[in-house]
């Protein structure tokens, strides 16, 4: 345990008596080469992680909820993104809009994110404003005000979200029919913004519940990165948050999916001159090394333009447009995304036929050193990008934080892909890529009609 750390919180407890307020130093590891990251928790459970980097008069301050639309429930699904809306609203001490025009006011930035396993809130300041969001954070976790006229307005705004990002939006309504055919009982089968009718049914008693229930200290991290004082950060944030009660957490019911034993086939027609396909093969969580090694892999098959997708599909194929994919960075399970538009005259069922070939030829024979040394240095370049600013530093810190609770291993996912062999990466996708775990989707023109197989 750092020194530092343990001097900086008993300095901290002698100015306090109350548990809630005092703090424990609970990790001190390094980030990079000459950063490291200290971590604390208060009394009411609020944990903290530190990154101290003067490399430029900014600080990135994020708060992580451990709340995401995995946590809901039947009925009320969305609740967790229409929480992201609601939360710069009206609170106790400022009005509806006081939270952005004082972000902006000070030179700063401010925005939200949700996905299936957290919700996160970020504000980015001048290093001098680091108050004005621990006090504007703070009092949105513990003041929020919730009236029937907000929620329903919101309501709005969210419902017509829905509509342009799902509804009319083909690839959208593609990835939300994929995630409700892949999985039948976890909790990822439904979209995080909701079904329609569960946002047209919210309830002033429902966002009541959902905010004591899930906004409070033990259920949150706090990650501040740039250019701060240790010292003064944690007494900014014990007295900010210190006299907050803990919430009564429920806890997670683990839903485990049941194993797929047969290939899933959705026709879904919607308006579109040409045809798509999407797949998603039941994948590995984020924290396992199988994630790491899908990582790799996917870099082969669909990272640049060397790639052997790209070419097989776009460059030299000419049969599709475009194409992408990815492996979900769930917390449980999920699934390897693949999506491809079809050049006119050309078939889904045709670029499937492609993909399976290219598989077939990674399982066969593996993949080359060139590929492989290629697919790491994307992948090292790509992750270093990331580090560039204390946004992302922090951002980083705040999603290994919450997905895995071990801030330590932020570079370690960096050797992490360097250790991949070309035998690993065999191996892998001889077990990944078989017709009984995939869900199969094949995207057609006309009428709006889903059948499935």
């Amino acid at each position: 345990m750092s020194t530092r750390a343990d001097a900086i919180t008993q300095r901290l407890n002698r100015q306090t008596r109350s548990r809630r307020a005092r703090f424990t130093a609970r990790g001190d590891v390094p980030f990079g080469g000459d950063l490291r990251v200290r971590s604390y928790r208060l009394g009411n459970g609020l944990d903290v992680h530190l990154l101290v980097d003067p490399a430029a008069p900014v600080v990135s301050y994020q708060s992580w909820y451990r709340v995401g639309s995995r946590h809901e429930k039947k009925g009320k699904t969305g609740l967790a993104h229409f929480f992201e809306h609601l939360m710069f609203k009206e609170t106790k001490n400022h009005q509806a809009g006081d939270f952005d025009r004082l972000f902006e006011a000070a030179g700063g930035e401010t925005n939200a994110a949700t996905w299936t396993d957290w919700t996160y809130y970020y504000d980015n300041v001048p290093a001098r404003e680091l108050e004005l969001a621990v006090h504007l954070e703070a009092d949105r976790m513990q003041n929020l005000v919730l009236r029937a006229p907000a929620v329903a307005s919101e309501k709005e705004v969210v419902v017509s979200e829905r509509r342009y990002r799902v509804e009319d939006d083909i690839e959208g309504k593609a990835n939300e029919v994929l995630y409700s055919r892949a999985f039948a009982k976890h909790p990822y089968h439904w979209p995080t913004i909701g079904w329609m009718e569960d946002i047209e049914g919210y309830t002033v008693k429902d966002c009541r519940a959902f905010y004591g229930t899930y906004y409070a200290p033990n259920n949150a991290t706090v990650v501040v990165a740039g250019d701060l004082d240790e010292h003064d950060t944690l007494g900014l944030i014990r007295e900010h948050y210190g006299k907050m009660s803990a919430a009564r957490i429920p806890k997670e019911r683990r839903v485990v999916e049941p194993p797929q034993r047969r290939e899933r086939r959705v026709t879904l027609r919607q308006p579109t001159d040409t045809e798509k396909l999407s797949i998603g093969w039941r994948g590995p969580a984020w924290g396992d090394r199988e994630y790491v090694v899908l990582t790799v892999l996917n870099e082969v098959l669909t990272g640049g333009r060397s790639s052997r997708f790209f070419r097989a599909l776009v460059s030299e194929g000419e049969v599709a447009t475009t194409m992408h994919a990815s492996p979900a960075p769930f917390a449980h399970p999920g699934l390897f995304e693949f999506w491809a538009d079809a050049r006119p005259g050309q078939t889904a069922k045709g670029l499937l036929a492609i993909v399976d070939r290219e598989i077939a030829e990674v399982k066969a024979h593996g993949i080359t050193p060139v590929e492989l040394e290629k697919a790491h240095n994307r992948l090292e370049l790509g992750f270093l990008s990331t580090m560039e600013t204390a946004s992302g530093k922090a951002e980083q810190l705040g999603f290994v934080a919450t997905v895995v609770d071990d801030v330590s291993i932020v570079f370690d996912r960096l050797e992490a892909f360097r250790s991949v062999t070309r035998e690993e990466v065999q191996a892998f996708a001889r077990k990944l890529f078989k017709a009984s775990q995939r869900t199969v989707l094949f995207v057609l023109p006309q009428d709006t009609q889903v059948a499935a197989s």
